[in-house]
């Protein structure tokens, strides 16, 4: 019997994809080719233009340069730009994807992420045979900087939400909100909207040798100073504009319409759903971003992963939440019964870790003589309900689990930290150390009571079909 593990599947693009244009700060044409990538994968970058085309992956930690958008840099080998792209990656659910350059930067295009979410649905989504890898948030995550009024926070909620206030002294900015409930809104009301500038920035960008791919087409020009002819005139020579076209209407030097009026607030949230992205998995929260940045972004981003990767952190037991698999299940999984089934249900399981749950009681068989006075689990069950719990994580991709079995040939590194009694809820966390080979499995086993632990132990297996 094949027992269905429910969960959303990890996602490639269908077709490559091929888009050129200007990189915004090195104004050098780039093609940027996406290419569909295996499930695992990830987002990473490729630098064909360079010997032995070095690839760099869409990482929070490997940010190095904020100062105009996002810039990622290993062992000296730079990717810039990639806020954009990373948004309607992340927006659309794509997973996995080999993004192909042959220079440094991502090209800017119309300066939003209108075509790079075209393109994906033109190319359509293929589906992979693998769990995507999400992140419940269980804690407030905070990033702020009081004395310029930033804060960032990151809260608990079954979904991805952002609310996003910026403001700037300019009165053709001002104070903005916007607010995206769903990523099914991202297409619509927020890929198209542009980046900005304020043109007292244009003199400091310019003469710090950026923006040479900047265009009156592919941002917004917000004016915060009194123009004088002669600015107009350079202004006009820099873009490869008719001094005639350059008009200041309502604050603004160009000729785009808004697509919204709020159309600055909502490319901050665009830029905040790439700059998030970099975390490296689809995170479950509601985001509340005051006054945000690609430097501070990047700052919740890696306290974000930080906390994601904390590998000693107990697992979060939500008792409303229906479970992977309930003990109906495990019974199809599992040859083990009473006394000797030793876990209850499964809450949590991907391709290479599993969480499963243990209620201890005080009518386990055990206790009556594990000690009558002072009753404590045996470590060898604690033990035992991890190499069960092991063996649902092996079996389940299994066609026909009932006909194998898991047999432990292995354990290293036994720790007993703490005890376990009646009334505990013991939950049992197993990883694999490394891929299944011949039927040989390698985990590392932890158990929890609440926040700690009270078992951990390094585990070798075998899977072998039951002779009958």
């Amino acid at each position: 019997m094949h027992i269905e593990n429910i969960m959303e599947r990890q996602n490639t693009i269908n077709n490559p994809i091929e888009l050129s244009g200007r990189g915004l700060h090195t104004g050098k044409m780039v093609v940027a080719r996406l290419v569909p990538a295996e499930a695992n994968n990830g987002i990473v970058f490729k630098r064909i233009d360079l010997e032995n085309m070095p690839i760099i992956k869409a990482d929070a930690t490997l940010v190095k340069d904020t100062s105009r958008g996002t810039a990622l840099e290993k062992d000296g080998v730079r990717v810039c730009t990639v806020e954009h792209l990373m948004a309607a990656l992340y927006a659309l659910m794509i997973d996995n994807v080999v993004v192909e350059l042959d220079g440094e930067e991502v090209p800017i295009l119309d300066g939003s992420s209108r075509l790079w979410v075209e393109a994906i649905e033109k190319s359509g989504i293929k589906t992979l045979d693998a769990p995507r890898k999400y992140y419940t948030l269980r804690e407030t995550v905070v990033y702020s900087e009081p004395e310029k009024g930033i804060e960032l926070l990151a809260m608990p909620y079954d979904g991805f939400r952002v609310d996003i206030a910026i403001d700037f002294a300019t009165k053709a900015i001002g104070a903005q909100l916007a607010e995206l409930k769903s990523f099914d809104e991202f297409k619509t009301d927020f890929a198209p909207c542009r980046t900005f500038v304020l043109l007292s920035e244009i003199e400091q960008l310019l003469n710090a040798n950026l923006i040479k791919g900047g265009d009156l087409d592919n941002a917004w020009i917000f004016v915060d100073k009194v123009l004088e002819e002669k600015q107009i005139n350079h202004i006009a020579e820099v873009f490869g504009k008719d001094p005639t076209q350059i008009k200041v209407e309502q604050g603004v030097l160009n000729t785009i319409k808004p697509h919204f009026d709020n159309e600055p607030a909502r490319h901050k949230l665009l830029d905040f759903i790439g700059d998030i992205a970099l975390a490296g998995k689809y995170i479950k929260a509601r985001f509340i971003i005051k006054k945000p940045g690609h430097r501070v972004n990047n700052c919740l981003s890696r306290k974000i992963k930080t906390i994601m990767e904390d590998t000693n952190k107990a697992p979060y037991y939500d008792p409303n939440k229906e479970p992977v698999f309930d003990i109906k299940a495990i019974k199809n999984l599992l040859p083990h019964r009473f006394p000797m089934l030793l876990v209850d249900k499964v809450i949590e399981i991907g391709e290479d870790y599993v969480v499963g749950l243990k209620n201890v009681t005080g009518n386990e068989d055990f206790f009556n003589g594990h000690f009558p006075e002072e009753p404590v689990m045996p470590g060898v069950l604690v033990v035992e309900a991890l190499g069960q719990t092991g063996g649902i994580l092996v079996l389940k991709d299994i066609e026909d689990p009932e006909n194998y079995s898991t047999y432990f040939m292995k354990f290293d590194e036994v720790k007993f930290r703490n005890k376990v009694v009646p009334g505990d809820t013991l939950l049992l966390k197993l990883q694999l150390s490394e891929p299944v080979r011949r039927g040989i499995v390698k985990m590392k086993g932890t158990a929890y009571v609440g926040d700690k632990v009270v078992v951990e132990a390094s585990m070798m297996a075998q899977v072998a079909k039951t002779k009958k």
